[in-house]
């Protein structure tokens, strides 16, 4: 294992996000609090308890995901799509590291950025909304785990754009509806029975609703079948990603 060239990528990732503090971090941070003043603060007040949590609480989980969700997956395609829009990414293939180091790199740095991020909305979370975690450490089990697999994600759609419009394509036009969709401000169990069944298609349900659950006790779907989800998506990427590096996928051409 190259760990010198694991360490070079990580740190070059980790020291983009820090020279722009204010895209990375500031701006995902000031919008989701944004979020908490106005449905939390505002809205919420006026509403009524959602499954025994009061509503400012309860949205707290699905706006974090959202949140991880497209930072993960931002974070990690610019990553690998910038050495591939400058022409580096075939100094990067010929160096003596694997195709594992890589990716281990670029998604380590990408999950850590939206740890990162995870963590600092939850504190920002508190100053308007009061909240507990039932279960903290599956709460870091399933932020870990949605952040690596949704950066693997990332990783795969870098590799696979061909310019900068392709990178916000599936974050914005299928990522962002299906996780308001998922539940992100409300309970599947509100909607209509019909409605409730084509909502377990939705794949962001379920970690919305294993997430939810970490906090508050509470689900819409079985924690198993959540967990499980996570980790298929997760092994997923991972044969994605291996199969692009075997066959040369957009990076050869």
């Amino acid at each position: 294992m190259n760990i010198h060239g694991i360490k070079a990528i990580y740190r070059f990732e980790m020291a983009r996000t820090f020279r722009t503090l204010t895209q990375s971090i500031a701006s995902p941070v000031l919008s989701t609090s944004l979020y908490f003043v106005v449905f939390g603060a505002a809205i919420g007040s006026r509403m009524g308890n959602v499954d025994g949590v009061s509503y400012g609480a309860f949205i707290i989980p699905g706006l974090l995901m959202l949140s991880l969700l497209n930072e993960s997956i931002s974070n990690a395609s610019f990553g690998i799509y910038m050495p591939k829009w400058a022409g580096t990414i075939y100094e990067l293939l010929s160096a003596p590291i694997a195709p594992l180091e890589i990716v281990i790199g670029y998604v380590g740095a990408a999950a850590t950025k939206s740890i990162m991020l995870g963590v600092l909305i939850l504190v920002t979370a508190r100053l308007f909304v009061p909240y507990h975690i039932a279960h903290p450490l599956w709460m870091l089990c399933f932020l870990l785990l949605t952040a690596v697999s949704f950066s693997l994600f990332g990783f795969i759609i870098g590799l696979w754009a061909d310019d900068f419009q392709k990178l916000q394509v599936v974050p914005l036009m299928i990522v962002t509806p299906l996780t308001f969709l998922g539940g992100a401000f409300y309970s599947i169990n509100m909607l209509p029975p019909l409605w409730q069944k084509i909502a377990l298609f939705n794949p962001v349900v379920y970690l919305i609703s294993g997430f939810r659950w970490s906090f508050y006790g509470i689900s819409d779907v079985n924690v198993g079948i959540s967990v499980a989800a996570t980790c298929g998506f997760l092994l997923l990427c991972l044969l994605a990603v291996w199969w692009i590096f075997r066959t040369g996928y957009k990076l050869k051409a």
